[in-house]
């Protein structure tokens, strides 16, 4: 069984996969997301998660988010090694990108780092990482 940052276990994929490949690091770029011209998020202080054949993803700090431009969704996914993903919208204006926004609200301890912090889908918001 794995553990949560909760401290809740749970199955994981490390059991049956632990030489999977998944790792954070500092981005040290800064990163903003817009979304129908508005910024969305802006931060020097972003993560960078490698996960196998992947593409990475910047994870980006709750501070750094306009949080009040997103709508929480019903949405769930889950992911063997991070955990339960909880989702938002991304309301600007009149317009609303379902689903565009997710976080690991209590992830694995593996992935412990990406807690409080947000992932952007690139087909749906514009990422720019300077």
């Amino acid at each position: 069984m794995g553990t949560l940052v909760s401290g809740k276990e749970h199955k994981s994929g490390y059991e049956s996969h632990p030489d999977h490949l998944l790792r954070t690091m500092p981005a040290g770029r800064h990163v903003r997301v817009t979304a129908n011209g508005e910024t969305i998020a802006d931060t020097r202080d972003a993560l960078e998660l490698f996960e196998g054949e992947y593409a990475p993803v910047f994870y980006i700090p709750r501070r750094d988010v306009r949080m009040g431009l997103l709508k929480p969704t019903e949405n769930r996914s889950w992911c063997p090694f991070k955990g339960e993903a909880h989702y938002w919208s991304v309301k600007t204006g009149d317009k609303e990108i379902a689903n565009a926004v997710w976080s690991y609200e209590d992830p694995f301890v593996e992935v412990a780092d990406i807690r409080d912090y947000m992932a952007f889908y690139p087909d749906k918001v514009t990422i720019e990482a300077a």
